[in-house]
């Protein structure tokens, strides 16, 4: 029986779209380009998310490759790019339904370490019971671990998980962790309704 519901963050519960981040600083096309590789496409932002630098050591290296006249834009794309947030349309309501209903709510995200900064302005962020942050864990999705650390930290079981992700290799590694789960790639938040009710959450 599945008592808790996992939801991954970015562009399950909030828009995480880099190309607009980028196009609303008013760049060239060929600058744009440059910032999409360099930062959002980089090793740098893995390391952020597995929590082996921060922001400020990751704008270091980012602006040691790139022209100085980019290095105001970097560190604005680092720090400020969830100003604002952007909430997935009707997330909000169905996880108020599954709290109202008496289901776990819970948080499994690859972020960095700003992520105490900016996870209280999500609105959504109210009904959670628990989380568990990559950069802290010291290890990301899909590794099988963090999932297993968030069932210890919190006393749950992996059988009575369901787990939201938008990247199947994700979801994958949650179902070889004892969970069930479904991959949410297309922001239709109907579609995740349908699949709770096969379940028999709703």
């Amino acid at each position: 029986m599945i008592r808790n519901i996992v939801f991954d963050m970015g562009k399950v519960l909030i828009h995480f779209d880099p190309e607009r981040y980028v196009r609303r600083l008013g760049m060239t096309p060929q600058d744009e380009k440059l910032l999409l590789n360099q930062v959002f496409r980089s090793v740098e932002w893995v390391q952020m998310d597995r929590g082996v630098i921060d922001e400020e050591e990751a704008v270091r290296l980012f602006c040691m490759r790139l022209p100085s006249r980019l290095h105001t834009c970097v560190r604005k794309l680092v720090f400020e790019w969830d100003e604002p947030v952007m909430p997935v349309e009707g997330m909000y309501e169905l996880v108020e339904e599954l709290k109202n209903a008496g289901y776990g709510i819970y948080l499994l995200s690859n972020a960095s370490v700003r992520h105490p900064q900016y996870w209280p302005k999500i609105p959504v962020s109210r009904f959670f019971d628990g989380l568990v942050v990559s950069s802290e864990a010291g290890f990301m999705k899909p590794r099988v671990e963090i999932y297993r650390l968030l069932c210890e930290r919190y006393g749950l079981k992996a059988e009575e998980c369901f787990f939201i992700d938008d990247l199947p290799a994700n979801v994958e590694a949650a179902v070889y962790a004892g969970m069930s789960g479904m991959v949410f790639h297309d922001g239709d938040v109907e579609k995740v309704r349908a699949r709770l009710r096969e379940e028999g959450l709703l």
